[in-house]
């Protein structure tokens, strides 16, 4: 959590949780929405009570100007991908770790000053997990993730707006993650 930049109280918060209650009565539940301006959401969510959950999860898109969708309603519009950051090895030849990372399902691959980042199908996580663990590459982080298969640019006010559905919808206790298609700014100039 810290290698993501989770502030200290959330990740605080979230071990109290789990150690207070049994894990086992946790539930994982996908929500979707769309948020002001037509932006689609997925809010994943762990927790032991679904009522307060969608009950919380639909207050904050309908604070927001958004509203809470079916199941499916906006799912088709995103990819389950699963990331990997990794440090090579000083020296080592990035185009034949690319070719041999190609063969494990890898569709994307960015060497970084700091490192090296892949995307690939969610289901290729434990061969690719595997493999980076087999051949000693420092695994610096791992995950799945949603990534908007379009991306939807807004001006800064709507952006604002956006942006507060997001903060709102971080700071609930039973939210994991929230995934949207609004382009970031960088990517839009």
């Amino acid at each position: 959590a810290k290698a993501e930049n989770m502030p200290k109280e959330n990740i605080e918060r979230a071990i109290k949780r789990a150690t207070e209650k049994d894990a086992a009565d946790y539930k994982e539940v996908i929500y979707e929405g769309y948020g002001p301006h037509g932006i689609a959401f997925l809010v994943e969510t762990a927790t032991d009570n679904t009522n307060r959950t969608v009950a919380n999860v639909r207050m904050h898109f309908n604070k927001c100007g958004g509203t809470l969708g079916n199941s499916g309603s906006v799912a088709f519009m995103f990819e389950h991908k699963c990331v990997f950051k990794f440090h090579a090895p000083a020296g080592a030849d990035l185009e034949s770790i690319e070719l041999e990372m190609i063969d494990l399902g890898v569709d994307e691959f960015y060497p970084e000053e700091d490192g090296v980042t892949v995307y690939a199908p969610y289901e290729s996580f434990g061969t690719i997990q595997k493999w980076l663990d087999d051949n000693n590459y420092e695994i610096v982080s791992g995950e799945g993730a949603y990534l908007p298969t379009d991306t939807k640019e807004l001006d800064a006010v709507a952006r604002e707006s956006v942006e507060k559905l997001v903060e709102r919808l971080e700071e609930d206790d039973d939210v994991a993650n929230v995934y949207h298609n609004m382009k970031e700014p960088e990517e839009a100039e």
